[in-house]
């Protein structure tokens, strides 16, 4: 498709979509005039009884029921006093929350004194609440609670709801009348709208497809080169959505192109294994928000120590990382390992699961080596696992290095830990 035949199809979509804005705004005039005074007559009908009735029960089954249970058992020391303070809050949390519900809803002006009267009530009991929980904040005992003071204030505003109740309920039947003798009227109105814009929709619905069905090959090519456009942008993201850090795909990309660079030219190149030490336990006290947290610092860190353009940092996989750097000697690599394992532990993430630190650690392995052509790929990794483990069982928060890389068991070159 051509930039003229573009231009002609945008055109014509923008043609479409004057018109059904056009549409829209005169079926909303039109529609707007009837529908509001349906709408106010369902409001009244429904809203005007389901709802406030469900509301108005809702505040006096959590008065009889919730609080009512919170103060016998507090009187009974069956638990303790945070909890009475806790649980009375919650009540009249759950109180003030129906009750302002209830007040939006539609009400008239001879309706507002008696809805006035009762927030007054509700306001009145929930303030004697409050200061039983100041009460109670202050060390004075629960069992000394006056339940029948309580009881009877209860009493009165349940008293008080329920002339509201009644009197909704009332108001539903008395709106149901006049409703049923409007809506025929207002259906017939409708109805007639509704006939005209079927028909003007099947109109220009008939133009505007003729108009683009010649451009319907076209668009169905250019849908197609979009989906594989997609698809290479999806094929081309690398990174960990978490973290920011490169995933395990771009690892698998870069990890052999690096080792072959590194063969060519003889260079060394260290492979580093990362982990978190005790994860699992830190996941399991503080949540796995907390933890996502922890693995953003611990990624935070990483971008903070290595900033050279050939220092590749990956999420493996949940708390497991790999570091992969080019050109860096031993002696750089254990200074690199040490400096991770400090800004880690000087960000002072508490980890109370944790047996070696009371701060978050990690576990590092690190592979060194001069690379030619005899180097193994999968052995830098094996190596790196390798001393990993051995970091974890020379006590964690620390690393391993060993610069033998080979089949066999490697000698290793420095060891440190905390």
């Amino acid at each position: 498709m051509n930039f003229i035949e573009t231009l002609k199809l945008k055109s014509k979509l923008f043609f479409i979509f004057i018109i059904i804005t056009l549409g829209l705004i005169i079926i909303g005039v039109m529609g707007a005039i009837n529908l509001n005074s349906m709408k106010k007559n369902l409001d009244s009908l429904y809203f005007g009884s389901l709802v406030p009735v469900i509301e108005l029960n809702k505040i006096v089954q959590t008065y009889q029921g919730t609080l009512a249970n919170t103060l016998y058992r507090a009187k009974n020391a069956e638990i303790a006093p945070h909890e009475v303070k806790s649980q009375i809050k919650n009540t009249i949390q759950s109180v003030e929350k129906e009750w302002k519900s209830y007040e939006s809803h539609f009400k008239r002006d001879y309706e507002l004194g008696y809805v006035e009267y009762a927030a007054s009530e509700i306001k009145a009991i929930n303030s004697y609440l409050y200061r039983i929980v100041e009460a109670i904040s202050q060390g004075n005992d629960t069992k000394k609670l006056s339940i029948s003071n309580i009881e009877k204030k209860v009493a009165h505003v349940h008293q008080v709801v329920n002339k509201l109740i009644s009197y909704e309920v009332d108001v539903a039947r008395y709106e149901r009348k006049n409703f049923l003798t409007l809506y025929e009227g207002i259906l017939v109105k409708v109805g007639s709208i509704l006939i005209m814009v079927i028909f003007c929709v099947m109109i220009i619905s008939f133009y505007v497809f003729k108009s683009i069905q010649n451009d319907q090959t076209a668009l169905e090519i250019t849908t197609k080169k979009l989906k594989i456009a997609n698809k290479k942008l999806e094929n081309a993201s690398y990174t960990d959505s978490l973290t920011n850090l490169h995933n395990r795909r771009y690892f698998n990309l870069v990890y052999d192109r690096e080792i072959k660079r590194a063969k060519r030219n003889h260079s060394n190149i260290t492979f580093m294994m990362l982990d978190i030490d005790y994860f699992k336990q830190y996941n399991d006290i503080y949540g796995h928000i907390e933890g996502d947290f922890a693995l953003k610092s611990v990624a935070k860190v990483f971008k903070d120590v290595l900033k050279r353009p050939s220092d590749f940092v990956f999420r493996l996989g949940g708390e497991e990382f790999g570091i992969l750097l080019t050109e860096v000697t031993e002696d750089n690599s254990a200074i690199i390992a040490r400096n991770i394992c400090d800004s880690i532990k000087a960000r002072e993430i508490k980890h109370e699961g944790s047996k070696i630190n009371k701060f978050l650690t990690v576990s590092i392995g690190v592979a060194n080596c001069l690379a030619d052509e005899a180097l193994d790929e999968e052995i830098l990794i094996s190596k790196a696992d390798e001393m990993l483990y051995k970091a974890k069982e020379s006590g964690r928060d620390g690393y391993c290095i060993t610069t033998n890389i080979s089949v066999t068991t490697p000698h290793v070159a420095e060891e440190a830990s905390a």
